[in-house]
């Protein structure tokens, strides 16, 4: 990843469907203006994300919030509907914000991108978490091979921030 610990995010439109099923684009500093928040999760129905990364997020939700934790953002290279079918698949509720890349700016932004045409995936995004106050980058973990989920895993993260 080019973006590191210190960093700002750039501004970059997210893409998420409201109660209305109607889309919605919102920018990611928006999300992160005067709050901390952990964001990544980039996988929607993959296997390792459908159950390690997601799942840990939503499990250990009471924890992040004790932490000072304003919000928890999933980010994937999906449209808006997908990512709301896998939200409702997870039962992520209202732990859970699920915004979509489907252009893939924000994760070019962030050097996340990943080639897997080679799984028939086409490019995806990189295993990663961030923990995030107003903006600004805090912590960042990034998995070497996007099939683990050790170091960007809910219980390993929150045990260190």
């Amino acid at each position: 990843m080019k973006i590191k610990v210190g960093d700002k995010l750039p501004s970059s439109e997210l893409f998420y469907l409201d109660q209305s099923n109607d889309v919605k684009k919102i920018d990611i500093l928006d999300l992160c203006k005067n709050k901390t928040i952990i964001l990544g999760m980039p996988g929607a129905f993959t296997k390792t994300c459908s159950a390690l990364h997601l799942p840990g997020y939503i499990k250990n939700y009471d924890l992040a919030i004790k932490k000072g934790i304003s919000k928890i953002v999933c980010i994937a290279v999906n449209d808006p509907n997908v990512m709301k079918a896998w939200g409702e698949n997870q039962n992520s509720e209202t732990k859970i914000f699920m915004a979509g890349d489907p252009f893939l700016k924000f994760t070019k932004a962030i050097g996340a991108e990943v080639d897997k045409s080679e799984k028939g995936l086409g490019i995806r995004s990189n295993r990663y978490t961030m923990l995030v106050e107003d903006g600004e980058i805090k912590k960042l973990e990034e998995e070497k091979e996007t099939a683990t989920c050790e170091l960007s895993g809910a219980e390993n993260f929150l045990k260190s921030i």
